[in-house]
């Protein structure tokens, strides 16, 4: 199985496109590389059974996001805020850039 590349970075804002988290927006908070899929701030939220770890420590549930795929997240582009398709281009310098195909603007972050 080949495992494709992503063009999504942590700190991005996606859009959910399928599922059942469909048209809720948030920040990708990390990017597993190897298995194609981000983890999405308060998107495909899961509850997380934990036993206690201590004796004097109580059991609970916790809710965490899970990894969701790529395929079903679309970047939101800054510039003419909206979903898009996302080119790579290199510019005179030598340096990668991502830009949206709509305005035609560089989508990388400006920290």
């Amino acid at each position: 199985m080949r495992q494709g590349r992503t063009y999504l970075k942590k700190n991005d804002q996606v859009e959910v496109i399928t599922g059942k988290d469909k048209g809720r927006v948030g920040k990708v908070l990390r990017v597993l590389h190897g298995k194609d899929k981000a983890v999405v701030e308060r998107i495909n939220m899961i509850k997380r059974h934990t036993k206690p770890q201590e004796m004097n420590q109580q059991g609970q549930i916790v809710e965490k996001e899970a990894p969701i795929h790529v395929s079903n997240l679309q970047l939101i582009c800054p510039e003419c805020t909206k979903t898009g398709r996302i080119g790579k281009k290199i510019l005179d310098d030598g340096t990668k850039v991502r830009f949206c195909k709509d305005c035609g603007e560089s989508i990388e972050s400006k920290s």
